[in-house]
């Protein structure tokens, strides 16, 4: 009956601490051939999409960093970037839009990209906090029939790729919306509160595949 009753109680703890083991991303070491391949829960055309993933890196200033590549046979359909001077950038089929931001660092940051076809709207948060409003890719679709890649920028379908680009930190609970979020459900994220997960990406049920020297550990939300 004791142990029972102590059973009964860290069961209870648990579940009002709200904690989450999930897993995390670890790509130690800058390589032209190190990524990992994530697979969508539906196909990829959109217009419109919230991008959330919890980041760190320590290459401030050394050159620019690929976090995120979807690319289809011909196009970079959608790439997010750190820019050389620390701007943050996504590209949509051609030129990027940028955002003069905090640089990222050695701890995490819960970092989230928003865009809009209707209104053409896109946005950067970080940690919750929202950066101003920019115009880009008004009318534009972003194609389905690609792959998704961490890691790496590749230059052609999988494959080209340039270890000058390439990730070196820890990547995780990367979840993508088809719509774009409002910005009191990215602050619930950010604080944990209980959102509905990802329907493009997933990152609690999402089976990465994994090529190279990238590490999976497991880390607590």
């Amino acid at each position: 009956m004791r142990l029972s009753a102590v059973l009964f109680v860290i069961a209870v703890s648990v579940a009002l601490s709200g904690s989450v083991t999930i897993k995390s991303l670890v790509f130690p070491a800058e390589s032209s051939d190190s990524y990992v391949e994530l697979v969508p829960l539906k196909p990829m055309e959109m217009r419109a999409f919230t991008l959330c993933m919890n980041v760190a890196t320590e290459l401030k200033g050394e050159r620019e960093v690929i976090f995120f590549a979807y690319r289809t046979r011909d196009f970079d359909e959608l790439n997010v970037w750190r820019e050389l001077d620390g701007r943050l950038s996504f590209a949509l089929s051609g030129e990027s839009v940028y955002f003069d931001v905090p640089q990222l660092g050695a701890l995490r940051t819960h970092l989230c990209v928003t865009w809009d076809s209707k209104s053409g709207a896109a946005a950067i948060f970080m940690d919750g906090r929202k950066s101003l409003t920019k115009i880009y890719k008004k009318g534009h679709t972003i194609r389905s029939g690609g792959k998704v890649l961490l890691g790496q920028d590749p230059d052609v379908y999988m494959g080209e790729y340039d270890a000058k680009q390439s990730f070196v930190g820890e990547i995780c609970d990367l979840n993508m919306w088809d719509t774009v979020l409002s910005d009191s459900t990215i602050k619930d994220l950010v604080s944990g509160k209980k959102v509905e997960r990802g329907n493009v990406f997933d990152w609690e049920t999402t089976q990465p595949k994994i090529s190279g020297r990238v590490e999976v550990i497991d880390c607590e939300q």
